[in-house]
């Protein structure tokens, strides 16, 4: 589509390509931010605020440490954090000693966190204390020789910082014991790298920046490699993308954005912290976004402009009896990705905030945005936009060839934020990488006659629950290990609170098998997003002449 009829839908201002190569890496990105906002504050955590200057100065001491551990250049460092100060500061000492970031999602069992240190050959962690226990239980697997260990208090100062942490060991009950010996506390890692120096590292557009897990429909988690270039690329895009309805910020506010979804998680990492980092703005984080009030108490406390989220925390803000408790007022922009946003929750947020959510749609691939609506609009559509600036989209039948518009087709991307590959997999780069360099998403789509797309099915039967992708494979794998299963299969279902739920079909080889035991071997081997809500035990599966399995059936049939 090399006319690209959807520039007729951007709105005034925003430029159908951009030079992306105004940085050389993220590095220089966020120097220049150091400087330029040093006064401002960077990120707002339990009533603590972090400045600019002073996340250049605890990342540059970190940055020193992880330096004097040994790790050179390229080297990976895996960080299994919530979102707490300790992130951001980790993100930026990372590339700045120019290693490559590693994200890990904290609720990984040690199962799931084995082969992705593994995978990635990340030398170095850091860990919230409260998962140190699911490290242990792996470590000795893995290639990783230093461990450092963060507190929920460790930035809050030295009283706060106590009585938080005491709450959270004691009170709550919310770190599991555990020993890794020789790890070594973040506070202390800061100190030791206060006295050394950080020996500047010359980081290039194609280096790599961050390794981005994610889930294959071989089941095998893959890396996404997301060098420095594609990342600044995704961040210039989505500031571009943005600035229609940002530029009526007053001058005397600064940008603010709140940070609910995981900083693990790409939409949060580029679209929450690196865009905030480029544009001087103040990030709120939201350590546990399932805890309501507690958002609400927080919120309660700013002025904000922009609230990336996913369909599934739109609807229970919106729902929640504190939602008055709040100042909507001076939202400007609300992005929805991760999964679906459903029409019933974009009407009552626009009727409740007067700010429309915009559907945007992206992947770890994309780093994440790929296509979004004009921030513009005020209208459910249910499309999922159109692409970003710089940045190509089609439809393509099964042989590759691009179908007519309104006709359903793979959704292909080339652009800028696309990645360079899967992580040491060529053979599953080759599968996704078209010869004129567009990125198959695996997600089936059309294109009406303005260049806006519609995702209309999957081709995957990756099922999505709260934007987390779930593959059915993986579950298939991990079940079929448990004494007494003869074969199991599992789909997705519809559900109210999350978009998707996780329905497991089993045949028994063990008639003694129970829902009880298999929920318990799940919770043990599979975070909590991909345990499944419905099991089902069934004579037999449906099959294809050569065995395959139809999943397509399981999600129509009932129970046999």
């Amino acid at each position: 589509m090399t006319d690209r009829i959807w520039l007729k839908s951007y709105p005034p201002g925003v430029p159908a390509d951009l030079d992306t190569s105004q940085y050389l890496s993220l590095v220089a990105l966020m120097q220049e931010s150091f400087r330029q906002y040093a006064s401002q504050t960077a990120y707002s955590f339990m009533g603590r605020d972090v400045t600019f200057g002073e996340t250049d100065r605890l990342s540059q001491a970190f940055a020193a440490y992880l330096q004097s551990l040994g790790l050179v250049q390229g080297d990976r460092v895996a960080i299994m954090l919530p979102n707490v100060p300790q992130y951001p500061v980790a993100v930026a000492a990372i590339l700045r000693a120019g290693l490559v970031v590693v994200n890990v999602n904290p609720l990984y069992t040690p199962r799931e966190l084995e082969h992705q240190l593994k995978d990635s050959g990340a030398k170095a962690i850091v860990v919230l204390e409260n998962f140190a226990t699911t490290l242990e239980r792996c470590i000795a697997a893995t290639a990783v020789q230093h461990v450092v260990l963060c507190a929920m208090g460790d930035q809050l100062g030295v009283l706060k910082g106590a009585l938080v942490n005491y709450v959270v060991r004691h009170v709550k009950k919310l770190v599991p014991a555990y020993q890794l010996p020789g790890a070594v506390r973040f506070n202390e890692a800061l100190a030791r790298g206060r006295v050394g120096a950080l020996k500047p590292v010359n980081s290039q557009p194609d280096d790599v920046a961050v390794l981005q897990y994610t889930g294959g429909t071989t089941g095998v988690s893959k890396g996404a490699v997301l060098l420095h270039r594609n990342v600044i690329a995704n961040v210039l895009q989505s500031e571009a993308w943005n600035q229609p309805v940002m530029k009526q910020v007053p001058a005397n506010e600064q940008l603010t954005t709140v940070c609910a979804l995981p900083l693990y998680h790409i939409f949060a990492f580029t679209v929450g912290m690196m865009l905030s980092m480029r544009t001087g703005g103040k990030l709120i984080l939201i350590p546990n976004p399932r805890d309501l009030p507690a958002v609400f108490k927080e919120l309660s406390k700013h002025v904000f402009h922009s609230l990336p989220a996913v369909n599934t925390l739109f609807n229970g803000l919106a729902n929640h009896p504190d939602f008055n408790t709040v100042d909507w007022s001076h939202l400007k922009v609300c992005v929805g990705g991760g999964m679906a946003v459903t029409s019933s929750v974009a009407k009552l947020w626009f009727d409740k905030t007067g700010c429309p959510i915009c559907e945007g749609y992206g992947l770890s691939e994309t780093s994440p945005s790929a296509s979004c609506n004009p921030v513009t609009t005020e209208e459910y559509i249910g499309s999922i936009g159109v692409p970003l600036p710089s940045t190509f989209m089609k439809v393509l039948d099964d042989e590759g060839h691009e179908v007519a518009i309104g006709q359903p087709g793979e959704i292909a991307i080339k652009g800028p934020q696309v990645m360079a590959g899967y992580w040491q997999r060529p053979d599953e780069t080759a599968k996704v990488m078209t010869s004129d360099g567009y990125f198959k998403s695996g997600d089936i789509g059309v294109m009406d006659e303005r260049g806006f797309f519609k995702i209309v099915d999957r081709k995957k039967d990756m099922i999505s629950v709260s934007g987390f992708k779930v593959f059915p494979t993986e579950l298939e794998d991990v079940v079929s290990q448990l004494k007494g299963v003869l074969e199991c299969a599992c789909v997705g279902m519809p559900d109210e609170k999350t978009g998707e739920a996780v329905k497991l079909v089993i045949v028994k080889k063990d008639p003694d098998l129970t829902e009880a035991q298999v929920r318990a071997y799940c919770k043990e081997n599979l975070t909590g997003y991909k345990q499944p809500k419905v099991i089902e035990f069934r004579a037999e599966l449906p099959k294809t002449t050569v065995g395959k399995i139809l999943r397509r059936e399981l999600r129509d049939k009932k129970s046999a």
